[in-house]
């Protein structure tokens, strides 16, 4: 797999669907009227969505959206721009974007200027994994899963140039 070998699991199966179901009650709870709509960030999300959504115990909707700050190059170019805008009406709906891993963020504050400007009735995170090292993170960060180590993780829907998604566990590439 893409010359790289796993170092060590970091998060295995069984704690990351602990946490889902922990993370989909507090969500349930969060949000006991209204219409909610749950906005996966692709791709690195799937996994993680559609283990969550089954969680949350109330009616909801799910769409997706998708976001490129890299274009051709390794680096983020600062400049965000949607690949794929949603194409639910969001006025007036709650709304849970849903994130794979939060690392500098720049994605994600673009991302929820672009969703605040769209009038939801309230707008929250949801990230599986946070590295911690976003300046002055958003209010908007309402659900965390787990803090991640400083590492490049793979596995539950997060890649290394498009694998390693597929692993039931979250695992530290050496």
């Amino acid at each position: 797999m893409g010359g790289k070998e796993i170092h060590r699991v970091v998060f295995d199966e069984a704690a990351i669907a602990a946490r889902v179901a922990q993370l989909g009650r507090e969500i349930t709870e969060a949000y006991p009227e209204g219409d909610l709509l749950v906005l996966g960030l692709l791709k690195g999300s799937f996994i993680f969505l559609g283990d969550l959504v089954r969680q949350i115990d109330r009616p909801l909707q799910v769409d997706f959206i998708v976001a490129s700050s890299y274009g051709t190059g390794k680096s983020s170019s600062g400049h965000v721009r949607l690949l794929y805008d949603p194409m639910t009406v969001l006025e007036g709906r709650h709304i849970v974007l849903v994130e794979d891993i939060i690392d500098t963020g720049t994605t994600l504050r673009c991302l929820l200027d672009l969703l605040r400007a769209r009038q939801p009735r309230s707008l929250a995170v949801c990230a599986l994994l946070d590295k911690g090292i976003m300046s002055g993170p958003p209010d908007e960060i309402r659900f965390v899963g787990f803090q991640a180590p400083k590492a490049f993780l793979v596995g539950y829907g997060l890649d290394h140039a498009e694998e390693y998604r597929h692993l039931p566990f979250i695992a530290d590439l050496a």
